[in-house]
């Protein structure tokens, strides 16, 4: 168990050591002006190329009639302000109904008093 202890200890500072190396040399490299610059190159040729695509494969689902992921997100917008508005107008009517409620009710009815409860029957008895 011990030499496998050393083993990992060893193995970390191979491994530590190989970071540190290689973020020497990531920043060796970086700081070469013509690297930086044909990075910067090949990153806006890449945005220019995925632009190019994203406008055919619009063309190309327009023609055949299919949704772009632009139509489905004009549509979810849609969507989502008609849902506000159906809150919105459910909680209005459930104000009006509410409100409506206390006059629908029919007054309460009091039951019949029966002879053992009234006045006379007790004085009679």
């Amino acid at each position: 168990m011990a030499q496998r202890k050393e083993s990992e200890t060893l193995w970390q500072r191979l491994v530590g050591a190989g970071e540190e190396r290689l973020g020497q040399l990531a920043e060796d490299v970086l700081a070469n002006q013509k690297v930086t610059e044909a990075l910067a190159s090949a990153l806006r040729r890449a945005a220019q190329t995925k632009g190019k695509v994203d406008r055919n494969l619009q063309l190309f689902l327009g023609a055949l009639n299919l949704p772009t992921r632009q139509d489905f997100n004009r549509l979810t917008s849609k969507v989502e302000a008609l849902q506000g508005s159906l809150v919105n107008l459910n909680i209005k009517l459930d104000r009006l109904l509410a409100s409506l409620e206390p006059k629908k009710r029919p007054p309460a009815r009091r039951a019949p008093k029966s002879r053992a409860d009234t006045p006379a029957a007790d004085a009679g008895a």
